[in-house]
């Protein structure tokens, strides 16, 4: 278990809801009461394959059981209303979550992007709300940004922000991507990629990106050459985001925002050293870090519980007249 950012508190509303965020590698979960309150974030691993997901949801939602009534669930890839049309990393495609998560637990259930969901609980709750015109960065098991627009996340086409596929240059360029293609910015600079480069380069086991880079704080130069190359990499990337959007803030999101300054700082550096007139934006490491998606899917699943309500409630006036 984890704890959210403190003090963190949501407005109270009518409804309790369960906010369930799959990520590539683990689902968190957390209750977040009507009163406002964030219960501890729970992580299990995630499963592969729909059936084993539908199940690992149902237990999730069975341990909580008389606790929420809505639940918010998001997703990482290509989602389009309640289909998860792609997802390179869990490997589905054109599966009917939303509706199939809806059936299985009978209670109201909102479906989502991920990273999308993140977006705005950074906008809502993190440091997100002094920008106009961020881009979100969310980093974990993938990769991919959401784009902002006078402080309104733009929707458009599900594909839009998926960044993570765009092509790098220079070391990583000829790394195999899950999405079938080679040197996409998420085969070097996502935290999976990280730890995965180094195992691979050094023949050392590593848990996660966390202990790569701890490993280059000790001057260890596999750790230091793959790590430089990540920076590098989304540094690379990001210079054509500013360059067509001109964003106010790059925001850095999900696990690995979690490095914070040895991410950020060098970061900043290559970014700046690859514009010219273009506008600087602020980087840094988005303030909810890795629980941005499960604090985003439960806002969505509480703004869905009253919406309902507001749409009952003429009803249930007049049946009382």
């Amino acid at each position: 278990m984890s704890a959210v950012p403190s003090p963190l508190r949501l407005p109270e509303v009518p409804a309790a809801v369960l906010g369930i965020d799959v990520g590539g590698t683990d689902i968190k979960s957390a209750v977040v009461a009507a009163s406002g309150s964030v219960g501890a974030v729970e992580r299990r691993p995630t499963p592969r394959g729909a059936a084993a997901l539908l199940d690992e949801i149902d237990l999730i939602a069975t341990a909580h059981a008389g606790r929420f009534d809505a639940v918010g669930l998001v997703v990482p890839g290509v989602v389009d209303g309640d289909v998860a049309v792609f997802s390179e990393n869990l490997g589905w495609s054109d599966l009917p979550l939303g509706r199939l998560v809806r059936e299985r637990l009978a209670v109201p259930v909102s479906f989502g992007q991920d990273v999308r969901a993140a977006a705005v609980a950074e906008l809502l709750l993190g440091g997100g709300a002094p920008y106009r015109d961020p881009v979100v960065v969310v980093i974990g098991t993938g990769l991919s940004a959401v784009i902002v627009r006078d402080g309104v996340v733009v929707a458009g086409s599900p594909l839009v922000g998926e960044i993570g596929h765009a092509p790098v240059a220079g070391d990583g360029a000829d790394e195999p991507c899950a999405c079938g293609l080679v040197g996409c910015l998420e085969a070097v600079a996502s935290a999976a990629s990280i730890a995965r480069r180094y195992r691979r380069l050094s023949g050392r086991p590593v848990a996660g990106a966390r202990e790569v880079l701890d490993a280059a704080t000790r001057g260890d130069e596999v750790a230091v050459g793959v790590w430089n190359a990540a920076v590098a990499a989304l540094a690379f990337g990001l210079s054509h985001v500013v360059a067509a959007l001109a964003p106010d803030a790059v925001l850095i999101a999900g696990g690995l925002s979690h490095a914070g300054a040895a991410l950020v700082d060098p970061l900043r550096e290559h970014l700046a050293a690859r514009l010219s007139f273009h506008r600087m934006p602020v980087v840094e490491a988005a303030r909810l870090g890795g629980e941005a998606g499960v604090l985003g899917a439960a806002l969505a699943a509480r703004g869905m519980a009253a919406r309902a309500r507001m749409s009952a409630a003429p009803t249930r006036m007049a049946v009382a007249r």
